[in-house]
């Protein structure tokens, strides 16, 4: 199942999905103190792009914390807000439901991407 719906995934919006994370991760990498932010977002990217099958934990502390407040207020709450819309959308069938949980899955992973490791 979680091969079957990878590529459904890929298809209906996962690549998009990924394409917005890889864009973030390369604006964040233009300069030399984001290149951190930027690499933490190419992981993201990665999961964007196939999520089925994977778990996200977090296993944050305080520095985790400060560079998630700066994550959210630069980046991180557009790609929350655009996860959870299309999330919703998805949701609205019952076919969509699993694809609209991963989509809550990535839009929680937005707003706190330090500290979460993607297993």
């Amino acid at each position: 199942m979680s091969i079957l719906g990878n590529i459904i995934w890929f298809v209906f919006g996962g690549a998009v999905t990924g394409l917005m994370w890889c864009f973030s991760g390369i604006i964040w990498s233009i300069t030399i103190i984001g290149i951190p932010v930027g690499k933490q977002c190419f992981k993201i990217a990665k999961l964007c792009f196939f999520p089925f099958g994977k778990t996200v934990e977090n296993t944050g502390g305080t520095g985790s914390f400060l560079l998630n407040m700066l994550w959210v207020c630069l980046t991180g709450w557009s790609l929350a807000v655009e996860a959870t819309v299309i999330g919703l959308i998805y949701c609205l069938t019952i076919v969509g439901i699993p694809f609209g949980k991963q989509y809550f899955k990535i839009a929680k992973l937005a707003l706190m991407p330090f500290g979460s490791e993607i297993k």
